[in-house]
């Protein structure tokens, strides 16, 4: 039986972000963005190929923005 896999190659084991076809104008979504932060940079489908769970880490980030935000200005207005 012949095998034309090629195990020596760098790309192969290392992360996703430093593989040779993955900075060549390739696009990701928000998902595949995610998974690559969660991961350092290692998978860019641990969560899956759906886009929902990108767009509610997404919705996620935004609402803790706004609630930090707003927060902030309740607790340190000054009394009038």
């Amino acid at each position: 039986m012949r095998s034309d896999f090629d195990y020596s190659s760098q790309g192969l084991f290392g992360p996703v972000v430093f593989r040779p076809g993955f900075n060549q104008a390739e696009v990701i979504n928000a998902n595949q963005a995610w998974s690559l932060f969660f991961t350092a940079g290692k998978e860019d489908k641990m969560l899956g190929t759906s886009p929902e769970s990108g767009r509610l880490f997404n919705n996620l980030l935004i609402a803790v923005g706004i609630v930090g935000v707003v927060g902030a200005s309740i607790f340190t207005a000054s009394p009038l």
